[in-house]
């Protein structure tokens, strides 16, 4: 009898940043400060429900699902709120130096964005990562 090897699966720059497209699209199509989210499509219309905007707005839903359970699973909630905390602080010593621009706030709205993107992304990737280092010390 054969004995069959299981390769666990190896985070690579390639999935890694396919998981951050992911997230990108999943966050700021949903919301981002220029016209072309979401929000401001939904917001045009006043709110009326449409077939279009209930559609779009499933598909985003199952988007944020995807990524929010893949993210828990991984590094589970209490690191998704440290997360959250440690960049806030940061952001707050940031600006508190005088280095980020807090008048503009299309800046800020855009590095918030980018930030749940990255959490999310790390956060998808966290348990490939962790289990190919698990590998390569076994």
């Amino acid at each position: 009898m054969m004995a069959t090897m299981v390769v666990a699966p190896r985070l690579t720059l390639g999935g890694f940043l396919a998981r951050f497209a992911l997230a990108l699209l999943v966050a700021g199509a949903t919301y981002n400060p220029t016209r072309y989210s979401y929000y401001a499509w939904v917001k045009s219309t006043g709110f009326a429900w449409q077939p279009s905007t209930v559609f779009v707005g499933v598909v985003l839903l199952i988007g944020w699902v995807i990524c929010l359970r893949l993210t828990l699973r991984s590094i589970g909630g209490l690191s998704l709120l440290l997360v959250n905390a440690l960049l806030a602080a940061v952001f707050w010593l940031v600006a508190r130096w005088g280095w980020l621009p807090i008048d503009n706030v299309d800046a800020i709205k855009w590095l918030g964005l980018f930030c749940v993107a990255t959490i999310l992304a790390v956060g998808m990737s966290w348990s490939l990562w962790r289990r190919g280092r698990a590998v390569s010390r076994s």
